[in-house]
């Protein structure tokens, strides 16, 4: 029998003999005549067996019963308090009749024995009913004073814990040793082993506070925020793609950085939550705050041909509220979204009345690959370097367009000086095609008869072929009809062309203007009838408006609106006009603007005039141009993307839909400058003459060098912060729009079914909503932080427990409604609860105080065998935590293990090893560039996230595909993984790199050679000296495995050459190697190796 198994027992029979004289017999156990609690027995057997039929939902309620309400239960007559035999509830869950008995055949599992039996003394005792233990606000519970030998009492933590040993009659494990517990704190603090050093520093320090030192450098690590990020990540449902579809690439790893910051900061869990929750909302967060919120992003998206984005918008906003509800509130609030809760009281009306909260931002829903966008509303986020420069141009152009309009009242002066030098000039009808000629002439200094002539000129009067329509501008660029196209009499007697089957018409060459360049379109159209929608002329790239990159002129509702977008509706300006068009009579439309990315400098006409049109949106920050060196939004995974060919201005539609139909277009002219009204107006056909007062503009561009100066000077300064923008990263991030989106209840869940209007509000059984609180998500995330919000410390105290234990005091961390399991410490979750809100939220305080605690240092073994079978997941905290270690951890283990680790923190996501062809059969049309140098080694935290594809070498170890929230992972053993751990190229790579190391340090193939190379790769793996049996076993694997490689010496030279990319020590025995490799690849599935214990 081993020594520390006859310690175990030791103390077990101590602490009896103690229990036994102190008569400290075991409380808390239930007599047969005790009474059942209703939220611990009661509750939880209705919710499994009655509430579906009669619970919270009222549309799923029968005979209108409802057993989650006494006042209704006892009303009904179900239950008659103190009168078993006279309740019927009782009377039809005893039933024998098949008609009766609850609940009936097939419609549900039938209530055990033992749950009746209870049920039966909770009706005798009164049947008291009591609000859902977690809707209750935590309160700090009695600490009581307990002892127990062996166990040293060193915070409420082990008394509560020991106190609720004692009430079972069973005692603590004793202390893990030193080498088990470093080992075990290090992985729970870092995600990685420690050091050989550290633990032979920690064996050697025998000061008092030996375990607080270790502590208190592990939590000042970069490792830190590294590790509690992953978890994060997991409930975020973090991915670096959309996750849907052709699952393109998305920029999210900015966010992953600001949360690994924020938890090595030590930023307080209140702000954590508030900024993710409303970080733009939130006065003095800046841009940090902003980047937080993108939590509330990172839903899966499609691209989908057919997809409609409002569906795919409700279905985000979905998401948002199942992921808030799971993470912060601990509740299913998704139950609600079709129908009332079946469990928990959370009706359809509240669930939509909190979506609300997340309806209000600038999206369509769904995006387009092919423009490279980001779906708005997003954030651009610059190196610190290139940060500064943009400050500086901002403030630069700001000053500069401030310093230009200030020289306006000397502009017209001089303009009124000019004036009196020029004869008032005679307005020469020309033609268009006669246009390009005039424009060569030298004209006199005053305003010409041509004020608006164009660089691209379209008549469509020549239909000798149907095909190539001239440019009367360039007679090398004609527009090129995808059919033949259709005439028809056009405006003032010539030709125009008739769009009636769904053909386009291509302006090669026209229109190619960037964010910071003027121009202007102008042309005239005719409906046949009112259009619901349609784009009349464009120059963009994409599927839909959402992420439709580029200007257009369509109609929406029988109006025309203007849009120029880098991605609609977040980053772009809108104009729409009030009035809608008219039918059978030829209408002029123009859209002009200056080259400002403002929604003041860009203006839509119709008929001449703009004073009936309202800005739609004026957010833009990025190029609304499509650069052909961009590719594909996935240029770097899709080699052949750079075939797309550039998009070119074009009538009459655009990809999937929006056809400009029934209706008729003619002459069509650009223009490389922003015109003027007056210009406007005569294209218009609005005016012949203008009064002198209307040249002001027009002299302000033609004539004026002073400000002609000043505005070249701006446009330089816009193209040169339109370069810095393009270069910098592009986050989705969160932004409330104005005025905010009516929200409604959606019938079923159905986006194309809304139903009554809703505002936004909260499930009010859990804590009514404030007067005082703002309805937008600045006022949720404060409710969620209110002093009287029971669950949101409660959810985040017992996940912290989850990552230490494996098991959270309440196991269902996910759910902490009826249908969760009530906590296994009741007391205990309050009291952290309590206290982690007492002490300012401090995460790592709390951290810090249960890895101290002797219920965390108690050995992995019980001191009673038993405990192993009948408390197998260690719900009665009798022993200390032995979890299989994560996914990433394993992995990471394996790195730092080799010395291959890089410690680089935060950055773009790495592309390490993967086997060939996992992307490329997908379907997803995506090719797996691997990474080179660092890149390969980087920590498992920044492996790229595919979510249709996640690392296989981690999804094996029941890592998520982060489609959705986790709260917790599942924990599974299967046969795949022990081949991970041996085969997978980064594990066998690890493996050769650290038996190199060994080789180095044991140069020989003796005895005493092969004996320190065993003893020091079990040392650095499991933490521990290894004992002379495990010694032996591996010296014998270790020789055995030697002889192979002798007789193989070319399969040895490969294992090494073949495991990786990282350079191998030429002047080592490659036997050598490749025998120390197979010791250590078979300790990565040595259960002290991939458990922490």
């Amino acid at each position: 029998m081993r020594e520390d198994s006859c310690l175990r027992r030791y103390h077990f029979l101590v602490f009896l003999l103690v229990a036994f004289f102190l008569g400290a017999s075991p409380r808390g156990h239930c007599s047969d005549e005790a009474i059942p609690g209703f939220n611990r027995d009661i509750r939880p057997l209705l919710a499994k067996h009655c509430f579906a039929c009669h619970g919270p939902d009222a549309a799923k309620r029968k005979a209108d019963l409802r057993l989650d309400d006494r006042e209704v239960a006892v009303s009904a007559g179900a239950i008659k308090p103190g009168h078993v035999q006279d309740s019927e509830i009782w009377r039809r869950l005893t039933s024998t009749d098949q008609e009766a008995i609850m609940p009936p055949p097939g419609k549900g599992e039938p209530m055990p024995k033992e749950g009746m039996e209870k049920v039966r003394k909770w009706i005798e005792s009164g049947a008291g009913y009591e609000r859902h233990w977690s809707f209750i606000p935590p309160r700090d519970p009695t600490i009581p004073d307990v002892a127990a030998p062996g166990f040293l009492v060193r915070s409420p933590v082990d008394s509560l814990v020991l106190d609720s040993l004692i009430q079972k009659g069973l005692a603590p494990a004793p202390e893990a040793s030193r080498e088990r517990w470093i080992r075990r704190v290090t992985f729970d603090l870092t995600g990685l082993p420690p050091t050989t050093e550290e633990v032979a520093s920690f064996l050697a320090d025998r000061h008092s506070g030996a375990y607080e030192t270790v502590v208190d450098r592990l939590l000042a690590s970069q490792a830190f925020g590294e590790r509690m990020a992953a978890d994060w990540l997991d409930l975020a449902r973090y991915g670096d793609t959309y996750g849907q579809h052709e699952d393109q690439n998305c920029f999210t790893w900015p966010w992953r950085d600001w949360v690994i910051r924020a938890f090595n900061q030590n930023l307080p869990y209140d702000q954590f939550l508030l900024l993710q929750t409303a970080g733009d909302l939130v006065p003095g967060a800046g841009k940090e705050g902003t980047i937080a919120t993108a939590f509330n992003r990172l839903h899966v998206m499609t691209n989908e041909a057919g997809t409609n984005p409002e569906e795919s918008r409700c279905e985000g906003i979905a998401d948002r509220v199942k992921t808030v509800g799971t993470a912060f509130l601990g509740l299913t609030l998704e139950c609600a979204r079709c129908h009332d809760h079946k469990f928990d009281p959370i009706p359809t009306r509240e669930y939509y009345a909190m979506s609300s909260f997340f309806d209000n931002i600038d999206e369509l829903g769904a995006f387009t690959s092919l423009s490279g966008g980001v779906p708005g509303p997003s954030l651009t986020i610059f190196a610190e370097e290139a940060e500064i420069r943009h400050a500086e141009l901002v403030a630069e152009i700001r000053r500069k367009e401030a310093e230009r309009d200030s020289q306006l009242p000397l502009a017209r002066a001089r303009f009124e000086n000019w004036l009196k030098k020029q004869r008032p000039p005679e307005l020469v009808k020309q033609e268009p095609s006669r246009w390009s000629g005039l424009w060569s002439r030298v004209f006199p200094p005053r305003p010409p008869a041509e004020w608006a002539a164009p660089v691209d000129s379209y008549n469509f009067d020549d239909f000798t072929d149907r095909r190539h329509l001239p440019n009367q501008m360039k007679a090398d660029s004609p527009a090129l009809s995808s059919r033949s196209a259709k005439h028809v009499k056009g405006f003032g007697g010539g030709a125009a062309l008739r769009f009636t089957d769904g053909y386009t018409v291509e302006l090669t060459g026209a229109g190619d203007f960037s964010r910071s360049d003027p121009f202007s379109l102008s042309l005239w159209i005719k409906l046949d009838k009112p259009l619901e929608e349609g784009v009349v002329i464009h120059r963009t790239r994409g599927a839909w408006d959402a992420g439709n990159r580029g200007y257009e002129i369509a109609i929406e509702n029988n109006r025309p609106v203007a849009k120029l977008s880098y991605f609609w509706p977040g980053n772009a300006i809108g104009l729409g006009g009030k009035d809608a068009l008219p039918v059978g009579k030829w209408t002029h439309l123009a859209l002009t603007y200056d080259g400002s990315s403002k929604a003041s400098g860009a203006a839509l006409y119709v008929d001449g005039r703009s004073d009936r049109v309202e800005i739609l949106q004026d957010h833009l920050t990025r190029d609304f141009r499509y650069y052909q060196e961009w590719g594909d939004f996935d240029e770097e995974q899709v080699p052949d993307s750079k075939q797309i060919e550039h998009p070119q201005l074009t009538l009459a539609g655009r990809l999937l839909g929006k056809l400009f139909l029934n209706g008729a277009i003619d002459q069509v002219d650009v223009f490389d400058r922003d015109l003027t009204p007056p210009e406007i107006a005569k294209l218009a056909h609005q005016v012949k003459e203008f009064p002198e007062a209307d040249w002001f503009a027009w002299y302000l561009r033609e004539i004026d060098q002073d400000w002609r100066s000043r505005t070249d000077e701006l446009r330089h300064l816009r193209q040169a912060e339109d370069t810095l923008v393009k270069d910098a990263v592009e986050l989705m991030v969160m932004r409330e729009k104005s005025p905010r989106r009516q929200s409604h209840v959606l019938e079923r869940g159905a986006f194309n079914r809304p139903k009554e209007a809703v505002e936004p509000g909260v499930p009010s059984a859990v804590l009514p909503f404030s007067d005082d609180l703002p309805r937008n998500r600045l006022g949720l995330a404060r409710w969620l932080l209110h002093p009287d919000q029971p669950l949101t410390a409660r959810v985040e105290v017992n996940r912290l427990w989850q990552m230490f234990f494996g098991t959270g005091i309440v196991s269902t961390s996910e759910d902490f409604g009826a249908q969760g399991e009530a906590p296994s410490h009741p007391e205990l979750l309050d009291w952290l609860a309590c206290h982690f809100r007492s002490t300012g939220w401090d995460v790592k305080s709390l951290c810090r105080l249960i890895v101290l605690s002797s219920t965390y240092r108690q050995d992995s073994l019980p001191g009673d065998p038993s405990l192993l079978v009948s408390d197998p997941d260690n719900r009665l905290l009798a022993r200390g935590p032995k979890i299989r270690l994560t996914a990433e951890e394993l992995r990471d283990q394996a790195l730092a293990l080799s010395g291959l680790l890089t410690r680089r923190v935060g950055g773009r996501s790495a592309m390490p090893y993967q086997p060939a062809g996992y992307w490329e059969e997908s379907g997803t049309q995506h090719v797996y560039q691997q990474g080179t140098g660092e890149g390969l080694f980087r920590r498992s935290l920044y492996t790229f996230w595919r979510r249709t594809m996640p690392p296989p070498n981690m999804q094996v170890f029941d890592a998520p595909s982060r489609e959705f929230c986790v709260s917790r992972r599942s924990r599974t053993s299967n046969p795949l993984q022990a081949l991970t751990l041996l085969n997978d190229p980064l594990f066998v790579e690890s493996a050769c790199l650290a038996a190199e190391r060994l080789v180095a340090h044991y140069p020989g193939n003796d005895p005493a050679s092969d004996t320190g190379r065993c003893r020091d790769a079990f040392q650095s793996m499991t933490g521990r000296e290894a004992t002379p049996e495990e010694t032996e076993l591996l010296v014998k694997l270790l020789a055995d495995t030697r002889i192979h490689w002798e007789s193989h010496p070319g399969e040895a030279e490969a294992l090494r050459d073949q495991a990786g990319d990282a350079p191998v020590n030429s002047r080592l025995s490659s036997v050598e190697v490749a025998a120390t490799a197979i010791v250590i690849r078979t300790l990565f599935s040595y259960d002290e190796v991939t458990h922490k214990l």
